[in-house]
């Protein structure tokens, strides 16, 4: 059985399917993602990965793409 990991997050400044495609094809650079949805309306990232990814990875992803990681959304 395959183990997954799910985490979402809320980023800011987000304003258009261009700014959502770059938050996608960054966050999709950290090797044990394999899955992101994004919700251009609310900010809110989801991510499915093979195994945990931390906070840090997922901020640095977002900032490379120009964009805000607000927090973790409970």
């Amino acid at each position: 059985m395959v183990s997954t990991s799910t985490a979402t997050y809320t980023v800011t400044g987000m304003t258009c399917e261009h700014c959502v495609l770059s938050v996608r094809e960054e966050l999709e650079e950290i090797a044990a993602v394999t899955a992101v949805d994004i919700d251009l309306d609310t900010g809110t990232v989801s991510l499915t990965a093979s195994e945990p990814i931390a906070s840090d990875e997922v901020r640095a992803a977002v900032e490379e793409a120009g964009y805000r990681l607000v927090e973790p959304a409970a």
